[in-house]
């Protein structure tokens, strides 16, 4: 008996044995460690894979002809169910206001780490350890015993003539975010050059992050805004209302942080989710529809109103009746019913960025396989070539532009009180039910 047993042990041992120098000579593919990309990530939705009619489902009223009917197939993705809210760019302010003062200003070896955890030296490359920074920054800023950090953040205050009643208030011009990405586009298109290099493909940017709280009086001549300009960002009431006054190049650099942000938390384990990137504008169109075909809006169509006569999203109805929906400007991201793939407000409320530039005639020209036209815009392009497609209306617009298949544009270095942004990450596989997609 003991016999059998040494020989299965023996054969056991040699099996093994032969996996470790190549599997006995068998093609048996690199083995990986088995992640599972069904996990729907916080505060997202599944979208799944389908084909749907892009472009106008009701009478081309403005004669414009740039939303042709197109059958297009999108991939499935995750999509966040609400546009990005105050609160949460507000994350995304002060990740970069705290780096820069750790490591602009207060320049503390405390607040690093370095790989395996060992504390930072004066050589080598230097992390925050955010968890040391506390929640909201509150060992940077919240400390006033420690009199020598005060000092040494002074400059991140303004200074001089700038200082209202001697308030110590962040100067956000200061608030710059410093990125790096690779334009895919533009490798592609140059794949046979051998004269170009994989730098040429790296798209460098440093973008001024805090929004433009301006655009409340700027957007609208003779109107008494102020309030909105002082409060709208910074007043906790307005913490879940959706973030207005980015630039498409801040909601891009909002993107890639994020990305970063998530693949910070895995701790160098192997990431399931793919970069955090704006929709575009048929992944837009068809998460609007939610699944319904041949519809005028979100919740269906043909009307704007129920069967009891409410409001289905918040614009302007009639001739400047701005609160008959219930809302005079924007509202909470949560406000009226999603649509059936549970994503709120897909009109109304803020129109929103795509990653689509804008072209008349792109539906003609456009792939039916994950349509999509992408130009990155040089400075010294003419403004023609900066436009990004806007889509959703929002709470100053009528309802023509609440369809599901209008398009409209805005360039890209333009902010407005009227238009945000919602983010979506492509989902790693087939089908989110499919246990072999992933």
């Amino acid at each position: 008996m003991k016999k059998v047993y040494f020989i299965a042990l023996v054969t056991i041992s040699a099996l093994f044995s032969g996996c470790k120098g190549g599997a006995g000579g068998e093609l048996v593919g690199v083995k990986t460690k088995k992640v599972s990309s069904s996990k729907v990530p916080y505060g997202m939705v599944y979208v799944p894979a389908g084909t749907f009619i892009m472009g106008q489902t009701d009478q081309d009223i403005t004669f414009a002809q740039v939303a042709q009917n197109k059958q297009v197939t999108v991939q499935a993705f995750y999509m966040d169910e609400t546009e990005i809210t105050n609160s949460e760019y507000k994350q995304f302010v002060h990740w970069v206001r705290d780096s820069i003062a750790i490591t602009d200003y207060l320049q503390d070896p405390k607040f690093y780490i370095q790989s395996k955890g060992k504390d930072a030296s004066a050589g080598g490359k230097k992390y925050i350890d955010w968890r040391k920074v506390g929640a909201d920054g509150s060992a940077i800023w919240g400390n006033k015993k420690n009199s020598a950090n005060a000092n040494k953040l002074q400059a991140m205050y303004y200074q001089g003539e700038d200082r209202v009643f001697d308030r110590n208030e962040i100067d956000v011009r200061l608030l710059k975010y410093n990125f790096a990405t690779m334009n895919l586009r533009e490798a592609a298109n140059h794949r046979g050059n051998k004269n170009k290099k994989r730098s040429d493909f790296i798209l460098r940017d440093t973008v001024a992050i805090y929004p433009d709280t301006l655009v409340w009086l700027a957007d609208f001549a003779y109107a008494g805004n102020d309030p909105m300009t002082e409060g709208y960002f910074s007043h906790p009431s307005y913490a879940n209302y959706p973030v207005v006054g980015v630039t498409w190049r801040q909601a891009r650099a909002f993107t890639v942080w994020r990305t970063r942000l998530y693949e910070g938390s895995t701790q160098g384990q192997r990431n399931p989710r793919l970069p955090f990137e704006l929709p575009t504008e048929a992944e837009f169109e068809y998460a609007a529809r939610g699944g319904r075909v041949g519809t005028d809006y979100p919740w269906g169509g043909p009307y704007i109103r129920n069967a009891k006569g409410c409001l289905m999203a918040n614009f302007k109805p009639g001739r400047g009746n701005y609160n008959d929906d219930g809302g005079a400007v924007t509202v909470n991201v949560r406000s009226y019913y999603p649509n059936d793939f549970g994503l709120f407000n897909m009109a109304g409320n803020v129109a929103e960025w795509t990653s689509s530039a804008y072209d008349e005639s792109a539906s003609t020209f456009v792939h039916d396989l994950n349509p999509t036209f992408s130009y990155e815009a040089k400075a010294s392009d003419p403004e023609v070539m900066k436009r990004k497609v806007v889509r959703g209306g929002s709470w100053k617009d009528i309802g023509y532009f609440l369809q599901n298949a209008t398009r409209t544009f805005e360039y890209q270095d333009t902010a407005k009180s009227y238009i945000g942004f919602r983010c979506v990450t492509r989902f790693p596989g087939r089908d989110i039910r499919d246990k072999n997609s992933y």
